[in-house]
């Protein structure tokens, strides 16, 4: 109402917030504490989804941690997080190999230095090879809680040069 009287034509005033530049659009939505909030904020409009994008090319720490993200929900985000270095898709995720498959062609994953999949119970070899087998920077790896077997360890082994610390439990 107030903002309607504002505009004196009776006609609905722009929104402060529609007036931010969108650099700074994005900055302030990186803010947000929950992938929830951020997404919900992608469906405002087309230039705050813009800005969501945004927002998440500049991150270099996602985690899923606690979340019920599924397969496609995760992959969308880590492909959008091009600078992306620290991905914790741990427990309470619902991530399948399915999830770790379509993640693994992620620009993002050859520069990763940690991933923790602790506690995914819904992974295997399967995913876990095709998604370490290109995490050529890998330096920190948290495989515990997964029922994964010797063929990722020897991935692993294989793929992962740089790794200086790797927790099964």
């Amino acid at each position: 109402m107030e903002q309607q009287q504002r505009d004196g034509d009776g006609g609905a005033a722009e929104a402060d917030i529609e007036r931010l530049p969108a650099d700074l659009l994005a900055h302030v939505l990186s803010l947000l504490p929950t992938f929830r909030d951020l997404s919900m904020a992608g469906g405002v409009s087309r230039r705050w989804r813009r800005a969501v994008e945004r927002s998440l090319a500049s991150r270099r720490r996602l985690s899923f941690a606690g979340q019920r993200t599924g397969d496609d929900t995760a992959a969308r985000l880590v492909r959008a997080a091009v600078n992306l270095r620290d991905l914790d898709i741990c427990w309470g995720c619902q991530i399948t190999d399915e999830g770790l498959i379509k993640i693994s062609s992620a620009d993002c994953v050859g520069n990763l230095t940690s991933i923790s999949l602790w506690g995914l119970a819904g992974i295997t070899d399967k995913g876990v090879v095709q998604l370490v087998s290109r995490a050529y920077s890998l330096q920190h790896l948290n495989i515990g809680g997964t029922f994964i077997t010797d063929e990722s360890l020897n991935a692993v082994a294989n793929s992962c040069t740089n790794l200086k610390v790797c927790s099964l439990f």
